[in-house]
């Protein structure tokens, strides 16, 4: 299992049946150095299932004192893969270490 960390609509129950077939366990964490934008979704699949237009977005601020709260949750290997199928072109995934000290994936903006 790796973990993933959501800030946005993944953390939606739908989404996540939608996309992963089930709901994610995850516990709250808390990512640094980064702060969130908002990003149009033009894609009809990803707007069905969210229901939203506009999603966050995580852009570098590499200021430790900016936070963005959310959800770190266990997915395998194969469901990162299904993320990345969800996620825009926008996106792109990155690994990185929370203020928990566990490592995890993050989608930013390209």
């Amino acid at each position: 299992m790796v973990h993933l960390f959501s800030y946005g609509t993944l953390q939606k129950e739908q989404v996540q049946l939608e996309t992963f077939g089930r709901i994610l366990e995850g516990e709250k964490d808390i990512l640094t150095g980064y702060t969130m934008k908002m990003v149009e979704i033009t894609d009809p699949e990803v707007l069905r299932k969210s229901n939203q237009k506009y999603h966050p977005i995580l852009e570098l601020s590499g200021d430790i004192g900016d936070e963005v709260e959310g959800m770190l949750f266990e997915v395998t290997e194969e469901e990162i893969l299904q993320a990345d199928e969800y996620e825009v072109d926008d996106y792109k995934r990155i690994e990185t270490v929370f203020k928990s000290g566990k490592k995890g994936f993050i989608y930013v903006g390209k």
